[in-house]
């Protein structure tokens, strides 16, 4: 299983994009609590988001979102059955991909 769940549906004239992604976004500030230590920074640095292959929305995050971040957004140019795919890279190198069609 992907650390994305994505959805794409068609909202009147716009398409509305939702996407929650599993992650644990430490900021590198925090301790364990059980054991003291600093908990190393590990959060996503950039979300892309394509339509039918072509960006539609680049995203820098840092440290300061939330864990498992909910985002979404709508654009007027989906049409059903359009392919949607969201990609995130984070700072240790690590990735995901989801793609889904626009409903």
């Amino acid at each position: 299983m992907g650390t994305i769940r994505l959805r794409a549906k068609m909202k009147g004239d716009h398409a509305e994009i939702k996407a929650i992604i599993t992650h644990p976004m430490a900021t590198g500030l925090a301790k364990d609590k059980e054991t003291g230590e600093i908990i190393p920074a590990h959060y996503i640095e950039e979300v892309v988001v394509e339509a039918d292959g072509k960006t539609i929305l680049t995203g820098d995050w840092g440290g300061s979102i939330s864990k498992n971040p909910y985002f979404s957004f709508r654009f007027s140019k989906g049409t059903k059955d359009m392919p949607i795919k969201l990609t995130w890279k984070d700072n240790k190198g690590e990735s995901d991909t989801a793609e889904t069609k626009i409903k």
